[in-house]
């Protein structure tokens, strides 16, 4: 279901976080739950992984994890402040101490000129620390795109272990 090379930097990542005794949490709006996904297919995970919100939808985002909607109508869900909220929503629902959130556009199509598909805007929220967020404008379709979101968002967390 999942490339190999996937599943082997997810297990990779969980005996990082399992040595470094950190359980972790994502918020996922364009992968729709990939990450999680990759994550949960390693068997003993759920040492680590403590909970992922799919908030694929604005009111979602609000509802589960309490992004505000005056900011999602202000800057947009694939926006940097939209990332970090929800990063930080994530991590005050759960019991992780890292959460993860991903919004973009996978396309192919709700691309725009400065919010062209491929783009992916990432939050990454850790207990007492500001968020850290970044973009990507990934190429390929909309595959390729989650595939490299889910890749990234490993790469992020493993950064910070």
């Amino acid at each position: 279901m999942l490339p190999d090379a996937t599943l082997a930097e997810a297990e990779s990542l969980l005996a990082a976080c399992r040595a470094k005794g950190i359980m972790l949490a994502t918020a996922e709006s364009c992968t729709g739950g990939l990450i999680a996904a990759a994550l949960t297919a390693i068997a003993g995970s759920s040492d680590v992984v403590d909970r992922s919100f799919v908030t694929y939808s604005n009111e979602a985002k609000n509802q589960m994890i309490g992004v505000p909607m005056a900011l999602i109508e202000a800057r947009g869900a694939v926006s940097e402040p939209v990332a970090a909220a929800m990063a930080e929503g994530a991590l005050a629902r759960s019991r992780a101490a890292i959460a993860i959130a991903v919004t973009g556009v996978a396309g192919p199509s709700g691309g725009s000129a400065e919010k062209p598909v491929g783009l992916v805007w990432f939050g990454l929220a850790r207990t007492g620390v500001p968020p850290i967020t970044e973009h990507q404008v990934f190429p390929g379709d909309r595959t390729a795109i989650r595939a490299a979101t889910v890749a990234h968002a490993f790469a992020m967390i493993r950064a910070v272990l």
